[in-house]
């Protein structure tokens, strides 16, 4: 099994139900109808996750859990993250070193939160899976971890979907994913390793990768 874990959405949104889902603390896990059936039907089915949402970070905002993500990110930890607004859509991609149950569940029930900020009607989809790249499973693949549909009124688990549309929507954000791991590499490569000061890079603070107002900034209008 990979050390990448990834979770990804697109969500479509005004950008007014953008800003309003980033300042909208998340009460607790009844957005999610059934998070105990997370791994159902997938990779790892038969195994329960009944535990790893103990400790979810409820009564956070999306705001405040994903600048955390991005100061990490600064600073050289494990975390590296697109967030963006872009074409009438939340888009986010994420990456984890290893399985840290506690920011993995965090971010889909963040994700799960967006719902009620959605601009269709239609189901939008979050994945969940491990590569050891950190690109996109093909649709078809049969290593994803868990798929979460989310509509207006809640979020659910599925056992099962065409995941074609859903996949070929989250090229575009993986595409600027590589382009933030290529930067961080280089700014890595190139960095004073024997001054004894410790490694800082605000790429992942750039408007390229992580939209102004998760940072608590004016975003474009």
């Amino acid at each position: 099994m990979s050390d990448s874990f990834m979770v990804a959405a697109r969500i479509p949104m005004s950008r007014d139900g953008f800003e309003a889902w980033l300042s909208a603390p998340v009460a607790d896990l009844s957005v999610i109808v059934n998070p105990a059936d997370m791994f159902d039907g997938w990779l790892w089915n038969g195994r329960r996750a009944d535990t790893e949402w103990d400790s979810v970070g409820t009564a956070m905002t999306p705001r405040e859990f994903f600048s955390e993500r991005v100061e990490d990110s600064c600073e050289g930890g494990g975390a590296a993250d697109v967030l963006l607004y872009r074409d009438g859509a939340l888009e986010a991609y994420l990456l984890h070193l290893g399985y840290q149950e506690w920011s993995v569940h965090t971010a889909m029930l963040m994700f799960a939160a967006a719902g009620e900020f959605k601009s269709g009607s239609a189901e939008d989809t979050v994945l969940f899976w491990a590569e050891t790249g950190a690109n996109l499973w093909p649709a078809d693949a049969d290593g994803w971890l868990a798929v979460l549909s989310v509509g207006r009124h809640g979020a659910r688990f599925v056992d099962a979907m065409d995941l074609t549309d859903a996949v070929a929507g989250l090229r575009p954000v993986e595409n600027r994913f590589f382009e933030l791991v290529e930067r961080l590499a280089e700014e890595e490569e190139s960095w004073d390793w024997d001054s004894g000061q410790d490694f800082r890079t605000e790429t992942p603070r750039d408007p390229a990768f992580t939209d102004p107002s998760v940072l608590g900034r004016p975003g474009p209008r």
